[in-house]
């Protein structure tokens, strides 16, 4: 069975940081790209970051030079550094895993809140 579990969320002041880290088991087919979303209430789910097999990354304009997404092939894992957190970036963050066999398949963390107090 396919599980994805985040951890690292939490509450923090604005300007600091926290790591969030996304741990994917069960998954028998090579991963393709990985990344987070995250969902405000009261908003639709966005885009956050994303990381290719080969380290190619991509950023919401809205975190780059704050975030920085990592993963780790062997151990299937990403990881997303939030540096100067703002209010804003208050949202359940969800990490994904793309599988592609002969169909692609996402798969889903169950989400972490992330709070930033001003």
């Amino acid at each position: 069975q396919v599980q994805l579990v985040e951890s690292g969320g939490g509450l923090v002041q604005a300007g600091g940081s926290l790591r969030l880290s996304c741990a994917a088991s069960g998954i028998k087919f090579r991963i393709n790209d990985m990344g987070w979303y995250r969902q405000a209430p009261g908003e639709q789910r966005e885009l956050v970051a994303t990381i290719t097999s080969g380290a190619s990354t991509h950023y919401a304009d809205s975190v780059k030079g704050r975030f920085t997404i990592s993963r780790d092939n062997a151990k299937n894992t990403v990881l997303l550094q939030m540096n100067s957190l703002k209010p804003e970036d208050t949202a359940v963050y969800y990490c994904y895993a793309d599988t592609s066999v002969i169909v692609s398949i996402r798969h889903w963390g169950q989400g972490t809140q992330v709070t930033v107090s001003s």
